[in-house]
């Protein structure tokens, strides 16, 4: 009988027994390459920001839930936006007929922005925005909420993921070409160090990257190759590394393998230090990393979801352990639907059990020293340098993604675990194996198809109330930048401020740019 092989999700070897010495034990938190942690005294200090990821239907039924988790102890609002926002589409457009509000909030206008933090003060919080081809017009559309609200721009704190080359690569959701994306991303850079310097400017995500298939290994080398292209186009573009990388931060996805997640995020901490250095980062908080993390959506199982909060907590557990800045804890019910109101709260309970409960905060790293963790960091630091050594020999990202090359080795990895499974190979609890026959009766959250008719007649409404001939003298102005080589942040906020609609505004930039 064969002997049966240990191997995390990256194909890693697992040895029986571990007696290499640590090699991080002379390391201290706090320090570079920081290995161990960002921080000296971690969640000693303060815990991560505990955030939950909402958005769904109108803005005013998106404002309710976020009021609902604040006063539950969310400490950071994430929000979740409908495909036709994420891809410059109003709800009214052809394309939206079927999308509007379902798989985040709708949002046409700076109108809709402002219902959806309604009774919020901006200043009080964190945001963070899922978004990524619009992700100037709705940074646009906040800072134009907050200033009507009187806030402090130098004091809004919050995250737009921003991060358009994972698009191209795992996820789809991209309008304009490569470049033309990368200059609106570049900047927002720009514009913010000059006027939101506390506002993150981009979240360089290997979530998506992760649900689109790839191994752990996979997810940190695309996701730091990514992060390595934006910062050489900001410096392209004569911005300081030791200002702008400090407002870079990463956002991770975390499975069901415990260790490995674990040693993913560790090896990704010192990879980034080097990164930083090698490009001329001097200052240490250049060259810290800083993440947000998700649970993984894709680990989701639609048989027995109860089980998913088993996952969840696992995984909520290793992203606590691996040192993050900030988690999301996915609903149970997920794999049906957008979370129910039950769902979202465990999903928080979750986390503050993890926070004030299970011990695991009291001291920094616990696992440092362990010989498993830290070989499995040295191995998986190395697995990923490999695959960043390629795709800087291609030219960085962009090339590599142009060349398809990304998205092949992903689709590799993603068909690699599906035969896994298929083979029992890989046990998933409730399919492949312990399987309950009886049917899953679980409440489904649904968003009603008529809140696409509520969102055009606002639209409605909105256009025939504006000052039209100030919208359409800004999406001109705007059209006439885009030719150039200004800044396009004043000009999108001057349009938004307006009240033009997303979907005028990407029009406006697609008549210039053409689409991809």
């Amino acid at each position: 009988m064969p002997q049966k092989k240990f191997t995390t999700t990256s194909g890693i070897k697992i040895r029986e027994v571990y007696t290499k010495p640590p090699s991080a034990m002379e390391e201290l938190p706090g320090e570079f390459p920081f290995t161990r942690g960002i921080q000296k005294d971690m969640y000693r200090g303060k815990p991560w920001t505990m955030r939950q990821y909402a958005g769904f239907s109108t803005a005013e039924e998106s404002n309710k839930r976020y009021h609902y988790l604040l006063s539950q102890g969310t400490m950071g609002l994430s929000v979740a936006f409908d495909l036709p926002t994420q891809i410059g589409y109003d709800s009214d457009h052809h394309l939206a007929e079927g999308e509007v509000g379902k798989v985040g909030v709708a949002i046409d206008s700076l109108q809709d922005m402002e219902v959806l933090f309604a009774g919020i003060d901006l200043q009080k919080i964190t945001s963070s925005m899922t978004i990524n081809a619009t992700a100037a017009t709705l940074l646009a559309m906040y800072i134009a909420m907050a200033k009507k609200q009187g806030a402090d721009l130098k004091l809004l704190s919050g995250t737009i993921q921003n991060d358009i080359l994972k698009e191209y690569a795992a996820r789809g959701t991209y309008i304009y070409p490569p470049v033309q994306s990368m200059r609106l991303i570049t900047d927002v850079f720009e514009y913010c160090n000059n006027e939101l310097p506390k506002w993150n400017t981009i979240s360089i995500s290997g979530y998506h990257i992760r649900e689109a298939g790839s191994t752990a290994v996979q997810e940190l080398a695309f996701t730091l190759s990514n992060g390595k292209a934006y910062l050489k186009a900001a410096l392209k573009n004569g911005l300081d590394i030791n200002l702008f990388s400090k407002r870079l931060s990463f956002f991770f996805n975390c499975h069901n393998n415990f260790f490995e997640e674990i040693a993913k995020f560790r090896a990704a901490r010192r990879m980034w230090a080097h990164i930083t250095q090698e490009l001329g980062a001097t200052d240490p908080a250049a060259q810290k990393l800083r993440f947000h993390t998700q649970t993984g959506g894709s680990t989701l199982t639609a048989q027995q979801p109860m089980n998913n909060i088993v996952r969840i907590t696992n995984q909520a557990m290793a992203a606590v352990l691996g040192g993050t800045q900030s988690l999301h804890t996915n609903g149970y019910d997920e794999a049906f639907s957008l979370p129910t109101e039950k769902a979202a709260k465990v999903a928080l309970r979750t986390q503050q059990i993890i926070a004030f409960e299970s011990g695991v905060t009291d001291t920094v790293d616990p696992l440092a020293g362990s010989y498993f963790i830290e070989s499995l960091t040295d191995e998986i630091e190395a697995a990923a340098q490999l695959y960043i050594d390629k795709i800087d020999a291609m030219g960085g990202s962009v090339k590599a993604i142009e060349n398809d090359y990304i998205q092949q080795e992903i689709a590799k990895a993603s068909y690699q675990y599906q035969q896994e499974i298929e083979r029992n190979d890989r046990i998933l609890v409730g399919v492949n194996k312990f399987i309950d026959e009886k049917e899953t009766d679980i409440e489904i959250f649904r968003v009603e198809d008529a809140i696409r008719l509520q969102q055009i007649e606002k639209l409605k409404i909105l256009k025939q109330e504006r000052n039209n001939i100030a919208v359409h003298e800004a999406l001109n102005n705007l059209q006439r930048a885009a030719r150039g080589n200004d800044n396009l942040m004043p000009y999108i906020l001057i349009a938004v401020e307006c009240y033009a609609t997303l979907g005028e505004i990407a029009d406006t930039m697609r008549k210039v740019f053409g689409e991809y």
